[in-house]
């Protein structure tokens, strides 16, 4: 499985794309910042976003994009300008066909650290551990991005199996009801 991890933002948008062979072996593909000029109107700088974003999925190809969702910022200029970025991804996800999961920062820390209080130096040497990078990426925006793929590959696996199980389990019901 390959995920593309987005750590939205509209002047940097932290972007990594991890895949597997195994659970436990993890592989980076790519990774970067898509940058947008904070000179150009708010338009521009979305559609230049949109524009970066569908360059690294039709180049890379991921079956899934994990996106982190905007849970609280105590400012609001900056959780608007996430916010706007996030919409941009969801909205290439959907007309792409492709699956689009959501992670807090939290639940990120979480599945890559052990702990949801980590901070970010934790997050990002956890990430150069797990994907055995030479160094940690930079900026940080890109490494956040990895942590969300790499979050996904471990949490997504299970939420997936749990929603085939319940869809399974209601088809099994649903004929057993028609009898």
């Amino acid at each position: 499985m390959r995920v593309l991890g987005i750590d939205p933002g509209l002047t940097r948008c932290g972007i990594g794309i991890v895949e597997n062979a195994t659970a436990q072996n993890l592989a980076l593909v790519s990774v970067g910042v898509i940058y947008t000029p904070t000179d150009s109107p708010l338009e521009a700088r979305l559609l230049d976003l949109e524009n970066q974003l569908k360059h690294w999925i039709a180049e890379f190809k991921p079956d899934v994009i994990a996106v982190e969702r905007v849970f609280s910022q105590l400012n609001v200029r900056t959780a608007m300008a996430t916010g706007q970025a996030a919409g941009v991804a969801l909205l290439i996800a959907a007309r792409a066909g492709i699956p689009v999961v959501m992670h807090t920062p939290s639940e990120v820390k979480a599945a890559v650290t052990g702990s949801g209080r980590a901070d970010k130096k934790q997050v990002a040497l956890m990430v150069q551990k797990l994907l055995k990078l030479d160094e940690i990426p930079k900026p940080v925006d890109s490494t956040d991005a990895l942590a969300l793929a790499i979050c996904h590959h471990w949490r997504g696996a299970g939420n997936n199996r749990i929603a085939a199980a319940l869809a399974k389990e209601k088809l099994r019901l649903k004929r057993v009801g028609a009898k």
